[in-house]
């Protein structure tokens, strides 16, 4: 996907002057960079000493391990899958090739390679994957607990490889912080992991050419930080991946400035990334377990490092945990929401092992549950490897007494009813900063499970860059539980990470309950001459589930969608959709009755245009039906549908 000219100017009106003012000097020390490379200082008597406290690896659940070791062996036996696309040739990858194109990214300055064009390199996301070596850390990982030095051999084979294949500045690797900081903190960890195998200093701290990809690597961080509209997770991982490579790999005459900017950039950042109430501004879950992810593990390296860390920084992390323990389904299962990449700051767990769970049992571990958290299973190596590098902090702040069912600054409410009856309500920003790159058009759109399955689901993300037309289904008005006005989106894209105009919502009642009838309300007016106005309303007696949608203004022409997940089985028979689905081997069903003054059709894996389709992981589809009503709002009634559980 290459950009316009019209993509750069709208772009650029998205940006403050000081932003500008930062990426013009950016774009000349691109070009001093291309003309006079730098070298890396020299080096004498460089140490590692940020090494796990003894009996760490022995806190490790036997299962966990378990579940770690068969992945290892599988990364050993040459077989990997990211993004929907396995792969047999990790036993010595190609750095730069794609597997889903066939496409090789071409060489030259980091800066010249138009890695948004998949037509001349590939799929991006395909090709950086692997390159974040946190299969490396797994591998790092199986050694640790085993002993088995084949696993080690593994790791230094494939360092030694990748840095041979990519050298400082040059190719596809070079071209993103997000990719040089999560690689930082992969090789902080793989160091720390591989500590008692006889060739880890000559691997790293001995090894010149490490030393010299490590210095370069924070020097790139240092120069080309996120700016302004663009410092979204990406500036988190930058900092923080400079940050823990500043207080392991403390080598360099500049290490301590590296370091002491990273933490002023993550402590500001965890701050403006983050609402009050700890959900994150992005509105895109999956990036705020990234982003508790990785500043977790900044703080794990500060304190293995003795450097001291401002509390705002902890209490923000506290807030995040509960916030997320807040928000959960019955299955620990967070909302569907916004963008989705399935990108992680640090992994050391095998296959099947639950990232939520995994993230809610070290918040319990560094910070302390809650009486009113969901019981949470302990079965992660993450949990006890980073629980024993982060020294626990009696809380300083006054935290939910409660289960909080209402988020207003995020706009977001969980309704919660019997049978495990689970529906989040989105009254929210569009997203965040002027470009809310990983928002989609789903103002006052719901997503309703029922034992932690997809009943009116958020149909995910999918994809990125290279298949625009599934961008932007995934992201747009349609693809969401919610009303579409004259096949309009209510916020105006203007490039895959870019929306020009920003919907403006408004919470007007949210009263969450367990008990009773639990109510919420909320309008946006991102129709303009329209405001759309919804209520939800989920009777607990009954187990039923209300919508009404009112369309305030002139006469226009509506499609009202509801998504179902890829378990439920429907049968439309004029506006009544019967619904069927197995959880646990127990059959359980549902009725859902829909405008009757809509016309309604059933729509499963279309694809011109795309229509009725989930995305369980990005790079990943399955159809799905999509139910869309079609008809015209005149303000003289509303829209209700009725959502009825049975036993």
């Amino acid at each position: 996907m290459t950009m316009s000219v019209g993509w750069y100017l709208r772009r650029l009106s998205r940006m403050g002057p000081r932003e500008v003012g930062g990426r013009v000097g950016d774009a000349v020390r691109r070009r001093r960079w291309r003309s006079a490379p730098p070298d890396c200082p020299s080096v004498t008597g460089a140490r590692f000493t940020a090494v796990l406290p003894a009996g760490t690896i022995a806190a490790v659940p036997p299962d966990a391990a378990k579940r770690l070791v068969a992945e290892a062996d599988r990364l050993l036996a040459g077989h990997a899958a990211y993004f929907g696309v396995d792969r047999d040739d990790m036993a010595d990858p190609d750095w730069w090739y794609d597997p889903k194109t066939g496409r090789r990214a071409p060489s030259g300055y980091a800066f010249d390679v138009p890695y948004r064009d998949e037509d001349a390199v590939g799929d991006i996301k395909q090709i950086w994957e692997p390159s974040r070596h946190q299969y490396l850390t797994q591998l790092a990982a199986a050694y640790a607990i085993t002993g088995d030095e084949r696993y080690a051999e593994r790791v230094a084979e494939h360092l030694r490889s990748w840095w041979t294949a990519n050298a400082p500045l040059r190719g596809v690797h070079w071209t993103s912080g997000i990719e040089l900081g999560i690689r930082l903190l992969s090789w902080v960890w793989i160091r720390r992991l591989l500590d008692g195998w006889p060739g880890a200093a000559g691997l790293f701290e001995g090894n010149p050419v490490a030393r010299n990809q490590i210095w370069h690597h924070q020097r790139w961080l240092a120069a080309f930080p996120s700016r302004g509209s663009s410092a979204n997770n990406h500036v988190i991982a930058e900092a923080a991946g400079q940050f823990a490579a500043a207080c392991a790999f403390d080598w360099f005459p500049s290490s301590q400035r590296w370091r002491a900017d990273a933490l002023t950039s993550l402590e500001r950042q965890l701050r403006s990334n983050t609402f009050g109430s700890g959900l994150n501004r992005e509105l895109a879950t999956e990036y705020h377990g990234l982003v508790l992810e990785l500043g977790l593990a900044a703080v794990a390296e500060a304190d293995a490092a003795g450097v001291p860390v401002p509390a705002t920084v902890r209490l923000v992390l506290l807030r995040m945990t509960d916030a997320l323990a807040a928000i959960v389904d019955s299955r620990l299962r967070p909302p569907r929401q916004g963008d989705a990449d399935d990108g992680h700051g640090l992994v050391v767990d095998g296959a099947d092992t639950d990232r939520w769970a995994s993230l809610l049992a070290t918040g319990d571990a560094v910070f302390g549950r809650l009486a009113w958290w969901p019981a949470v299973p302990g079965t992660d190596v993450r949990t006890p490897l980073l629980a024993a590098l982060i020294t626990p902090t009696e809380p300083s702040v006054t935290r939910p007494p409660s289960r909080p069912g209402h988020f207003a600054d995020a706009g977001l409410t969980i309704l919660r009813g019997p049978g495990e009856i689970w529906c989040r309500c989105d009254g929210g920003p569009h997203g965040f900063l002027s470009i809310a790159a990983h928002a989609h058009a789903d103002a006052l759109s719901v997503e309703v499970r029922h034992d932690g399955v997809d009943v009116l689901a958020d149909p995910g993300t999918y994809c990125y860059h290279g298949q625009p037309e599934w961008r932007r289904y995934f992201r747009s008005t349609l693809g969401h539980n919610t009303l579409q006005l004259d096949g309009a989106d209510q916020s105006v894209s203007g490039g895959p990470f870019l929306w020009t105009r920003h919907a403006r919502s408004r919470v007007l009642v949210a009263e969450p309950s367990d008990g009773g009838v639990a109510r919420w309300c909320a309008e946006h007016d991102g129709y303009q001459r329209s405001v759309h106005r919804r209520r939800v309303e989920l009777t607990a007696a009954a187990e039923e589930l209300r919508v009404v949608d009112e369309v305030r203004g002139p006469r226009r022409e509506v499609r009202l969608a509801f998504h179902l997940g890829p378990a439920i089985a429907a049968e439309l028979v004029d506006n009544r959709a019967q619904l069927t689905w197995t959880r646990d081997g127990e059959d359980r069903s549902a009725v859902l009755d829909l405008p009757g003054q809509l016309s309604w059709r059933a729509h499963r894996g279309a694809t011109e245009p795309p229509l009725g389709w989930y995305s369980a992981g990005f790079g990943r589809k399955e159809p799905t039906t999509t139910l869309v009503g079609t008809g015209f709002a005149d303000g003289a009634r509303g829209f209700t549908t009725v959502l009825r559980f049975r036993g």
